[in-house]
């Protein structure tokens, strides 16, 4: 069983690339937060294929339908989701899905389904003669699953999968930032050999050390560095970086080929005191989700690999009665956040699918010269891949918040009577 999260906020998926659609369940999500269809449709179209002109061809909607764990007396705006219908067996059945309303605290599952498929790109793949992509899951996919796989779009193993992330995700950061002001920005730090000059990292700190820990940044100004972010080309704080970048992108595509990347993604107004000293470390349960996304090689957190060249007296941030001074520790010690913000990079291989010639095998392991027939693909996937960060991490935040709250249990919480006089 797949779970990402857990114990207390987890979501599970299922579904494949080329499949009918995407099902989501994201349990332990706290009873009383008002959640809308548009707080999880934003992010849904920031991941969606079809979202940046760099990234796949392929368009999918990606339309997302929320069928339980929220309720209002107010049916009109409860009832006001998108339309579902079914013809089975000749009988039609129609419903209307979940728009606006409060969390009931029982799972809420969320369906997206899939319009853009075109299964016989993926004929070249099928059966114990199928071609095998170099760099790809397809071998060890069709011989775990005893050849009894779905190949089309690398199935489960597609990136479109992560539809599953993006929505629990959204709900955990709404959550987080209506409590705690948290919000979270990711974005394309180096592209190849190409590496940007101003990261949003330091210029995140640079708003975090404007205030006292205690007083959070404004949630107006972290929106405004959003905006700037999702309005570029590519999502970058460098103008100069974002042009040379997609140039690069562009005639990487051309050439039949692709290109790795890193993601730099940070969450700020971080509440501090969450996550453990070991087997349930943030730390730890970061890199996993982090570095466990499709094409994920490596994670750095805060400083990263260049903490080796540096002397003890250069990295430990130093503490003022009013917080830390710096972050080069990336908002945790001893696997617990401190408060500062969360700072991860994380680099992404190069696009598996690519169109240059190479040799590979079939699915028989029979030795082949491969070549690419059809199939659309990103060329670089970093340039996606922020917003499924930003939700990987989102949820294995609250997760460690709930379970911190879990440690200190209120009498109040568990009174069903009010007291006498």
């Amino acid at each position: 069983m797949e779970l990402l999260g857990g114990p207390l906020f987890a979501v599970a998926g299922a579904g494949e690339s080329h499949g009918p659609g995407y099902t989501t369940i994201v349990f332990g999500c706290p009873p009383g937060l008002w959640l809308t269809r548009a707080d999880i449709q934003r992010h849904l179209d920031r991941r969606r294929p079809g979202s940046s002109i760099h990234g796949t061809p392929r368009s999918e909607a990606d339309k997302v339908a929320l069928l339980s764990g929220l309720y209002t007396d107010d049916h009109d705006a409860l009832l006001a989701g998108p339309e579902l219908r079914t013809i089975a067996d000749g009988v039609e059945s129609i419903t209307r899905t979940y728009a606006a309303g409060y969390t009931t605290g029982e799972p809420i599952a969320a369906l997206v389904l899939s319009a853009a498929q075109r299964s016989g790109d993926y004929s070249q793949f099928a059966g114990p003669r199928g071609e095998v992509r170099p760099g790809h899951a397809d071998l060890v996919k069709y011989h775990q699953a005893r050849g009894f796989n779905d190949p089309r779009g690398g199935g489960r193993a597609s990136y479109r999968a992560t539809v599953s992330d993006v929505i629990g995700g959204s709900i955990a950061r709404l959550y987080l930032e209506r409590q705690f002001g948290t919000v979270f920005l990711s974005s394309l730090v180096q592209v190849g050999t190409l590496k940007a000059s101003v990261t949003l990292a330091e210029t995140v700190e640079r708003l975090v050390l404007q205030h006292t820990q205690a007083q959070p940044v404004p949630v107006d100004d972290l929106r405004q560095l959003e905006a700037k972010l999702g309005a570029a080309e590519l999502p970058t704080l460098d103008a100069d970086f974002a042009r040379e970048a997609a140039a690069l992108i562009e005639s990487v595509r051309a050439d039949g080929d692709s290109i790795g990347a890193v993601v730099e993604v940070v969450a700020v107004n971080v509440p501090a005191l969450a996550g453990a000293p070991l087997y349930e470390s943030l730390k730890l349960r970061l890199m996993g989700a982090l570095g466990g996304l499709h094409a994920a090689q490596g994670v750095e957190i805060g400083s990263g690999f260049a903490v080796v060249t540096r002397r003890g007296s250069e990295n430990n941030d130093p503490i003022r009665a009013t917080g830390y001074q710096s972050n080069h520790h990336g908002g945790l010690l001893g696997g617990i956040t401190t408060g500062m913000p969360l700072v991860c990079r994380v680099a992404f291989k190069p696009t598996a699918s690519i169109h240059k010639p190479q040799l590979s095998v079939r699915q028989n392991l029979e030795e082949i010269d491969f070549a690419l027939k059809k199939g659309r693909h990103d060329p670089c996937v970093g340039v996606r891949a922020g917003v499924t960060l930003e939700s990987r991490m989102a949820i294995e935040l609250l997760n460690a918040v709930l379970v911190e709250e879990s440690r200190q249990p209120s009498a109040v919480s568990f009174q069903l009577f009010a007291a006498e006089g």
